[in-house]
C-alpha cells in the first residue's frame, strides 16, 4: 500500500512539472512576465544546462526592466561557458539597450575574435548578431567563418541574403555567383530569390558579373540559364533566343528550351524574335517532337502581325497566302491543322479578298471526318460569315442555327446567337434583333455578354430618338458593307447619314466607323483625327472610351508611341473608369511603364 501511495505521489509530482513549461510559455505569450518569470527561473535553476530556459528567463527579466539581474545572469553564464561566444553577444545586446554602447562594442568584437571552427556556433552567433540589429558584424562574422573553416563549410549565400537585407545589390549578386559555385544554392533558387530582389536597374550589373564567370566556365549550363533568365526579365527576347539556341545545341534538347522562349515572346508580341524561334525548330526537321506546332506558330505569328500591328504590304499578304496553301496541301488532312486552315481562310475573305477560296477551305475543313466537333463549329460560324459577304443571309443563318443547336448550353452557340442576332439588325428587324441581344446579356462568355449588353443600348437608344429607325436603318446596311469589306461604298454610306439625317443620334456613331475603316486601310492620320473628335465633342456619347481606346491601339502597336499610348490608356482608366476598357487599359498602361503584370 504504502509503495502504491509513493508511485502515485511521484506521477502527481512529475505530471505537475511537466505542465511547468507549458504554462511558462502560456503566460510568457500572453504577456505575463511577473508569473512567466517564477516558473522560469525555477525551470532554469532546476536544470541549468537547458539554453531555452536560460533565454526564456533572461528575456522575461529585460521585459520587466530588471536589467542588473539580468546582467548578473548573463555574467553567470559566461563564467559556466566561457568558450559559448554567442553569451558575448547576449551580453552586448543587453548593454547596448541600456546605452552602455562602448562597453557593448568591446564584447561584440570580442564574440567575432573568440569564433571557433564550428558551424553550429557561427550561425547562432550570427543569429544573435542579427537579433540586435547588427548586420555588418554578421557579415564579419561569416566571412571570418569562410577563412578559419577553409572549405569545410560556405557561407556565401547567407553574406547574400545578409547584403540583401543591408540593400547592397552589387555585393548580394556577386556572393549568390559565389554560392552557385561553392553549391550552396542551385541556379533555379537564385531565380526565384531574384524575381523578388533584383531590381531592374541592376539586371545589367547581374549579367556582367555573369560574363566574367563565363569567362572562366563558358560550358557551365547554370551560368547560361540565368543569362537567358536575365535576357527574360529584361525582356530583351532576341538575346534569351540566342542563348535558349546555344544551349539546345550543346545539350542537344531537340528545339524544346527553344520553343519555350519563342512562346514567350509571342505572348509579349514579339513576334519577330517569336518566329525566328520558331524557324530554328523547324529547321531541325520535321521528325522533331515540335516540328509541327513551329510549323503552325510561325503562320500564327506572321498573321498576328498583320491583324493586331496592321501594318502590312501586298506582298506580305501573297508571302503568307503562300505559306498558307503550302501548310494546306500537306497537313489538310491532320487534325492539328484544322485551326491553321480556319486561318487561312480568315485571310483569303477578309484581307485578299478571295471570299470563294475562303469558302472552300471551310468546306474542306467541315468535310474532314477526323475533327471534332468543336472544330467544326468554329469553321460553321465563320462561313457563315463569308456567306453573308457574298450576299447569302440565308445559308449564313442556317449555318449559325446549326451550331446553335448543336452547342444549346456552351459558348459556342452562344456566339452562333449573337452571330443571328446580327442578321436581324442587318437586315433592320430591330425588335427582334434588340430582343435576342437583351437575352445574350445573361451570356456565359463575358465578351458576348459585353457585346450584346452594347447593342441592345445602341438600339434602344436610337430608336427612342427615331421611332421609324430611318437612320439606325442606313446606318446598319452601312455596318453590313463594312462586314463584307466594301469600305468604300461604306464611308460614301457614311456621308450621306450626316448629311440626310442631320444632328442625329447616330452622329458620334457615323464618326467611329468611318475612323475604324480609315485604321483598317492604314491611313493612321485620318483614323487619329477621327478618333480625335469624337473624344472632343462627344465625351459623354457611348463611343467616347472606344475611340480612346482605339487611338491608344494605333500609337501602342502601329505608330510604336508608347508615351503618347500610355497617355491616352491613362486618360481612358481615369476618366472612364466604368468603361469595360478601363481594367484592360489600366493593366496596358502598367506594362508599358515597366510594372510586374500578372
Amino acid at each position: 500500500m504504502n509503495l502504491r501511495i509513493f508511485v502515485f505521489l511521484m506521477l502527481c509530482h512529475l505530471t505537475v512539472y511537466a505542465q511547468d513549461p507549458r504554462l511558462a510559455n502560456q503566460y510568457y505569450n500572453d504577456g505575463e512576465f511577473e508569473k512567466a518569470l517564477t516558473l522560469f527561473q525555477q525551470l532554469y535553476q532546476k536544470n541549468p544546462s537547458n539554453d531555452y530556459y536560460f533565454k526564456n528567463y533572461l528575456n522575461c527579466l529585460k521585459a520587466l526592466d530588471r536589467f542588473d539581474d539580468a546582467e548578473s545572469l548573463i555574467k553567470k553564464e559566461i563564467q559556466n561557458r566561457p568558450k559559448d561566444c554567442n553569451l558575448l553577444v547576449i551580453y552586448a545586446n543587453l548593454l547596448a539597450k541600456i546605452g552602455q554602447n562602448e562597453k557593448a562594442e568591446k564584447q561584440y568584437q570580442l564574440a567575432i575574435e573568440k569564433l571557433p571552427a564550428d558551424v553550429i556556433v557561427v550561425h547562432n552567433l550570427v543569429s544573435a548578431l542579427i537579433d540586435g540589429n547588427r548586420l555588418d558584424d554578421a557579415i564579419k562574422t561569416y566571412e571570418k567563418a569562410e577563412r578559419i573553416l577553409k572549405g569545410i563549410a560556405h557561407f556565401n549565400y547567407q553574406l547574400a541574403d545578409l547584403y540583401r537585407k543591408k540593400g547592397d545589390v552589387d555585393k548580394m549578386l556577386s556572393y549568390y555567383m559565389l554560392a552557385l559555385e561553392d553549391g550552396s544554392v542551385n541556379q533555379l533558387s537564385i531565380q526565384n530569390l531574384l524575381q523578388v530582389y533584383l531590381p531592374k536597374d541592376k539586371i545589367a550589373n547581374f549579367q556582367s558579373m555573369i560574363f566574367e564567370k563565363l569567362e572562366e566556365k563558358p560550358d557551365e549550363p547554370s551560368l547560361v540559364e540565368l543569362l537567358q533568365w536575365s535576357y527574360i526579365q529584361n525582356k530583351d527576347y532576341p538575346n534569351a533566343l540566342r542563348q535558349s539556341k546555344s544551349m539546345d545545341r550543346r545539350m542537344n534538347e531537340g528545339g524544346s528550351r527553344v520553343m519555350n522562349i519563342a512562346n514567350i515572346a509571342t505572348n509579349e508580341r514579339d513576334y519577330k524574335t517569336a518566329i525566328d524561334g520558331y524557324q530554328y525548330i523547324k529547321s531541325l526537321g520535321p521528325s522533331g517532337p515540335y516540328f509541327m506546332e513551329a510549323t503552325r506558330q510561325t503562320l500564327i505569328c506572321r498573321r498576328k502581325i498583320i491583324v493586331e500591328n496592321n501594318q502590312y504590304t501586298s506582298a506580305d499578304l501573297i508571302s503568307l497566302e503562300t505559306d498558307y496553301d503550302n501548310f494546306r496541301k500537306e497537313y489538310s488532312q491532320n487534325k492539328l491543322g484544322a485551326s491553321i486552315l480556319i486561318e487561312y481562310a480568315e485571310l483569303e475573305a477578309r484581307y485578299l479578298n478571295n471570299v470563294s477560296k475562303a469558302i472552300e477551305i471551310l468546306l474542306e475543313v467541315i468535310k474532314n471526318p477526323v475533327l471534332d466537333l468543336n472544330t467544326k463549329a468554329r469553321a460553321k460560324l465563320d462561313l457563315g460569315d463569308y456567306y453573308l459577304i457574298t450576299g447569302e443571309r440565308w445559308e449564313a443563318s442556317l449555318l449559325y442555327s446549326q451550331v446553335d443547336k448543336d452547342f444549346l448550353e456552351d459558348e459556342t452557340g452562344e456566339l452562333a446567337r449573337f452571330k443571328n442576332a446580327k442578321l436581324s439588325y442587318f437586315a433592320g428587324d430591330f425588335n427582334w434583333a434588340q430582343e435576342q441581344f437583351d437575352i445574350l446579356k445573361q451570356a456565359t462568355s463575358r465578351l458576348i455578354s459585353n457585346d450584346a449588353i452594347d447593342m441592345s443600348v445602341f438600339i434602344l437608344d436610337n430608336l427612342n430618338q427615331d421611332t421609324l429607325g430611318l437612320a439606325l436603318t442606313e446606318y446598319s446596311k452601312t455596318e453590313l458593307l463594312i462586314f463584307q469589306n466594301q469600305f468604300q461604298q461604306a464611308l460614301v454610306r457614311l456621308d450621306s447619314i450626316l448629311i440626310d439625317y442631320p444632328k442625329n443620334s447616330l452622329e458620334d456613331d457615323v464618326y467611329y466607323l468611318q475612323a475604324k475603316i480609315y485604321n483598317y486601310l492604314q491611313m493612321r492620320d485620318s483614323a487619329i483625327a477621327k478618333y480625335s473628335f469624337i473624344i472632343n465633342n462627344y465625351k459623354d456619347g457611348i463611343r467616347a472610351d472606344n475611340a480612346l481606346y482605339e487611338m491608344a491601339q494605333i500609337y501602342d502597336y502601329q505608330l510604336e508611341n508608347k508615351e503618347k499610348a500610355k497617355e491616352l490608356y491613362e486618360k481612358l482608366f481615369i476618366e472612364f473608369s466604368g468603361s469595360t476598357l478601363a481594367v484592360e487599359s489600366r493593366l496596358r498602361f502598367r506594362k508599358l511603364r515597366g510594372d510586374e503584370v500578372q
